[in-house]
């Protein structure tokens, strides 16, 4: 399996400094600061980053057990929710599902997506975050 890589550079101290984030397959880069990830400022922050990586990994597994079970999905959509409380920690990820599944009926759907919670490689990651809900629905 391949090995992935990420990159950041911190400049400064903690309130007044920046960063740079940077993916290594050159996909993505782009700056970070304490206004980003600690109050209103437009950009990203490392929260947002893993919200993006669990609602991606998330969406592939259930994909894969939707075809193993012979009902291959039409359409995936989860957006993750990273909550940051004091500590600062991340307190809680709540993940929202749609799908669009020809021939599944939702009682089937909602087992698969549970399972695919406790089974994708980044909520096995995330295993020390004490809450991660799922709501998830057929459309």
């Amino acid at each position: 399996m391949p090995i992935r890589s990420a990159e950041a550079i911190w400049q400064g101290t903690l309130r007044e400094g920046k960063g740079h984030l940077k993916l290594g397959s050159g996909a993505w880069e782009g700056p970070y600061t304490y206004r980003m990830r600690f109050e209103d400022e437009p950009g990203t922050n490392p929260e947002e980053l893993i919200g993006a990586a669990h609602a991606g990994c998330y969406t592939m597994f259930l994909s894969g057990l939707l075809a193993n079970n012979q009902t291959p999905a039409e359409r995936l959509e989860c957006t993750a929710k990273v909550h940051l409380g004091e500590g600062p920690t991340i307190t809680k990820i709540e993940l929202h599902l749609e799908g669009k599944v020809p021939g599944l009926d939702e009682a089937k759907f909602r087992q698969l997506a549970e399972q695919a919670k406790a089974g994708c490689p980044i909520s096995k990651a995330l295993a020390a975050v004490p809450e991660i809900v799922l709501e998830a629905r057929l459309v």
